[in-house]
């Protein structure tokens, strides 16, 4: 079962590419955290939290696709490293804002936001540049599980920091591994020789059209009228919204018990789940089935519901942690086999854009389930924010079974091309 891990890391570069781009990444899932924690000290309110948190997310939404098209024209490292710095300036600023000038709080994410780590969305785009075949999905697989050790050790550092010295100093020690992770994968993408751009693959799909027909030469439609890719995007949009109100949940569950230390336990262990599954679903052989992995992920939070206040009142949040770890089983397949699908169907000369628009698919899901999922729990407790994630997996699932359909119509009519 682990050939394919042992094949793929025998590839030059893979590993430091991997490691250096999840360093870039590590600050993301305790921003939520951190944020949340200082918004509501500030302003006792989760809507506003969720706005807050929503903001840094929108940011990078708006220039995803931008910043995949600056990749694919080279200068990759570059890109990297203002951002890091920028970004990394924001949070510090954010961080030593007055209690009374709360209400700048937004603007600030939203402009902090644009300059968030492309580092996930240049590192996608290269795996089919420097893999191919099996170890290609065991690339987007190994990427997918070890991002998990990212939703393990990120909350329980800034859930810790926020325990025992507050919010301010958990922003600030995010932002020195922000600058610190973006000058290491610079670094990286220097070594490896993959700033510039990418070049043409064989038998990739064409850069004009939506659907490769039917364009001028040199004209570049949007990769969002993609046959297969729109439904991707839109699949993503809806599972990102699902997990970050799974995170704002569990935010809120320990923060409502005045017991912050809570949230190192339920979000490791959720994210834990994920790291197994995602280890697992990597070393087997075949190709991913992508509405099973959706379907499973849905069903695995709905598992979630039952123990939630104001349904359940447990007397420890811990008792949950069984059913946190199954609901996290399928997480990290599905994602796995979402981009890998992408990495697929993108032009060989688009795909940084691509995931570009991937991660603007993803932040303005997380942008809208901050809001949302915290209006629902202040108005209806921890169940009503849950529920909410599980409709929004539900649609994704459903959205996943046209993707396959539509994604077996292209392939079809591509051999009939061939023929």
């Amino acid at each position: 079962m682990l050939s394919n891990y042992r094949r793929l890391f025998a590839v030059p570069h893979v590993l430091s590419l991997l490691s250096w781009s999840l360093v870039a990444r590590f600050y993301m899932p305790g921003q939520m955290i951190a944020v949340t924690f200082l918004v509501v000290e500030w302003t006792g309110s989760y809507t506003y939290a969720g706005v807050v948190a929503g903001a840094f997310t929108l940011g990078m939404a708006l220039v995803g696709p931008l910043r995949g098209r600056m990749a694919d024209r080279g200068g990759s490292d570059r890109l990297v490293l203002v951002c890091g710095a920028v970004f990394a300036t924001g949070l510090v600023v954010l961080a030593l804002f007055p209690a009374s000038l709360w209400w700048l709080a937004v603007p600030l994410a939203l402009a902090t936001g644009l300059f968030g780590s492309p580092a996930n969305q240049i590192v996608r785009a290269l795996w089919p540049r420097l893999t191919r075949g099996p170890e290609r999905q065991a690339i987007y697989a190994a990427e997918a599980t070890t991002q998990e050790l990212l939703f393990v050790f990120s909350p329980i550092l800034t859930a810790g920091v926020v325990a025992y010295w507050g919010p301010r100093w958990s922003l600030l020690l995010l932002a020195l591994l922000a600058l610190a992770g973006s000058i290491g994968f610079a670094l990286a993408l220097r070594r490896a020789g993959v700033t510039g751009p990418a070049p043409a693959e064989p038998g990739t799909a064409p850069t004009a059209g939506a659907s490769g027909t039917g364009s001028a030469p040199g004209r570049r439609r949007s990769l969002v009228l993609h046959p297969v890719l729109g439904l991707l995007f839109a699949m993503c949009l809806l599972m990102i919204a699902g997990i970050i109100g799974t995170d704002l949940m569990i935010v809120a569950w320990a923060n409502e018990l005045d017991a912050p230390e809570y949230v190192m336990v339920l979000a490791s262990v959720w994210a834990l789940g994920s790291l197994v599954g995602g280890m697992v679903s990597g070393a087997v052989k075949g190709p991913p089935h992508l509405v099973r992995r959706c379907f499973a992920t849905t069903l695995g939070l709905a598992l979630v519901l039952p123990f939630l206040p104001p349904i359940t009142h447990l007397p420890t949040p811990l008792l949950a942690t069984p059913v946190l770890f199954l609901a996290g089983l399928a997480v990290a397949p599905t994602l796995a086999a979402v981009m890998g699908r992408i990495g697929d169907s993108a032009p060989s000369d688009r795909r940084a854009e691509a995931f570009g628009w991937l991660a603007t698919a993803m932040g303005v899901g997380a942008a809208i389930a901050g809001p949302l999922a915290g209006g629902l729990i202040d108005g209806f407790g921890i169940a009503g924010g849950a529920a909410a994630t599980v409709g929004a997996l539900l649609v994704a699932s459903v959205l996943s079974l046209f993707a396959v359909r539509r994604r077996a119509d292209t392939v079809a009519v591509s051999e009939r091309a061939v023929s």
